[in-house]
């Protein structure tokens, strides 16, 4: 009995001491893992720090490009409104009239239409050889006085 007894109370030793040794080696295991898990905290840290830095950057390219996309259709809408008032102008500029020198001035005097219509000549436009054929006997100073009151008048270019 008493073998009995030492070969439990061996037992018992070796199975503490494999306890022991085990613990030993769960607190070396646990120490490496803190390690790790520090280690592996640092990094995403460091990681996170990154990325909001990043995200900053990306902000700003964000509104750089909403900037430049809002002058984009800030100029497409004055390109647009430029070619409206191209058209309007070349509109207003075919149907002004071509005498610029006095457009509102649009009577001769009464004696060059008397003169013009004894020649056959009526109001509107002149055609130039029949006005040179009409004014042929008058001087050059008479015929040019003429010429200068049609053309005041806007009926002849």
């Amino acid at each position: 009995m008493r073998s009995l007894f030492c070969l439990l109370a061996n037992g018992l030793k070796v199975r503490e001491k494999f306890m022991e040794q085990e613990r030993k080696d769960m607190e070396t295991d646990e120490k490496g893992i803190v390690e790790r898990l520090e280690a592996a905290t640092a990094l995403l840290e460091k990681t996170l720090n990154w990325l909001e830095e990043r995200q900053g950057a990306l902000s700003g390219e964000v509104e750089r490009i909403s900037a430049t996309v809002e002058q984009s259709r800030r100029e497409t809408e004055l390109a647009e409104k430029l070619a409206a008032v191209e058209r309007e102008l070349a509109e207003v500029k075919a149907a002004a009239p071509e005498n610029v020198l006095n457009p509102l001035r649009r009577t001769m005097p009464a004696a060059t239409a008397e003169m013009l219509a004894k020649q056959g000549i009526d109001d509107g436009p002149v055609d130039v050889r029949a006005l040179d054929a009409a004014l042929n006997g008058l001087s050059l100073e008479q015929r040019l006085a003429v010429k200068m009151q049609l053309f005041r008048a806007g009926a002849i270019a």
